[in-house]
């Protein structure tokens, strides 16, 4: 144990780590309910009080989350103590959640020392804040593309978590369990954070050394590692595709069986398959950030906006003009009270 987990612990057995969680509007209840039910089970299972907690949101009254249920908080966004531990609860419009109100109150908290969490996609407001220049993240896989295309100062992971010093992210869902059960493991010791994870249920304790989707295998149902290293590559290369010669060369394949392979276990051609990885990326730029149609043709490998749109249209029925136009009317419309 080193002299800083040692002092710590020492401090830490006197009084209880208080949590700040911060409920941005359309949070996601998993991330927000895996944190602080951990916390909550980490107290039980020690008899005492090890944590405590208080719930925030801008306006101070409730918070919406994605599914629909609304939180009553228990204040607004007030000053706290340097100590406080802050966990930025995102969802979906995160963009929109990142008020500037909260992005001032969150850089004034920072500049005075506290630790910061982002969990779920509060990544984004982490690092529109200011908070992770130069800091090592992960956001949740699905925002992954437009994150790093609008923060290239961050450098982005796919890890489960992500603690760079005093600023700590997340990849959403049950990743809060992981990050939890880290924090206590630090505070307490890996015996009563193992007995957390099995009051969860919880038997396969992630670290930051893990990533957060499923193997390739595991994903298009299909172990050939062929195969797998092939999609591997295709995924790592979109903005600038290789052929499907090189791809077959690269894992000691023929360019005819390659197709041959494709074909008996994904029901397309090697050429299909990657148009439609980088159709899919093209689609999350449009529907979550403000580059132009003609720098997300080409971040996805495309020579020309035409191309792209013929491309798209023949994919998802739409061009990519009306794709966003419908996308920016869907969050335009007013909520239901």
């Amino acid at each position: 144990m080193t002299p800083v987990t040692r002092h710590r612990r020492e401090d830490l057995a006197h009084r209880p780590r208080r949590f700040v969680f911060v409920l941005l509007d359309q949070f996601t209840m998993l991330c927000f309910a895996s944190a602080i039910e951990a916390l909550r089970i980490a107290n039980r299972t020690a008899g005492r009080e090890l944590y405590s907690w208080t719930i925030l949101a801008e306006g101070g009254e409730t918070a919406t989350c994605s599914n629909g249920c609304v939180f009553k908080v228990d204040d607004d966004l007030i000053e706290l103590d340097r100590d406080d531990t802050i966990l930025i609860c995102g969802g979906v419009g995160i963009k929109a959640a990142s008020t500037k109100r909260v992005l001032n109150w969150l850089r004034r908290e920072a500049r005075r020392g506290s630790t910061v969490a982002g969990l779920c996609t509060a990544a984004y407001t982490m690092a529109t804040a200011g908070l992770l220049q130069n800091k090592r993240a992960t956001i949740h896989w699905e925002n992954q593309d437009s994150f790093s295309e609008a923060f290239e100062d961050v450098q982005l992971t796919r890890s489960v978590f992500i603690v760079d010093g005093n600023r700590i992210t997340t990849a959403g869902g049950t990743a809060s369990i992981d990050l939890m059960l880290k924090i206590v493991a630090d505070d307490h010791g890996e015996e009563l954070a193992n007995a957390v994870a099995d009051t969860l249920i919880y038997s396969a304790i992630r670290t930051d050394q893990d990533t957060q989707r499923l193997s390739i295998p595991a994903r298009i149902g299909v172990r050939h590692p062929k195969l797998s290293r092939v999609i591997q590559m295709m995924e790592a290369n979109i903005e600038d595709p290789i052929s499907p010669s090189l791809l077959a060369k690269e894992v000691g394949m023929s360019t005819r069986q390659l197709e041959r392979l494709f074909r008996r276990y994904l029901s397309r051609s090697p050429k299909r398959y990657y148009m439609e990885l980088r159709l899919s990326k093209a689609r999350n730029l449009l529907m979550q950030t403000d580059m132009t149609v003609i720098n997300v043709a080409l971040a996805c490998g495309f020579a020309s906006p035409s191309h792209f749109s013929k491309c798209y249209r023949a994919h998802y029925e739409t061009t990519p003009y009306r794709e966003r136009g419908a996308h920016a009317s869907r969050a335009d419309l007013p909520q239901e009270e």
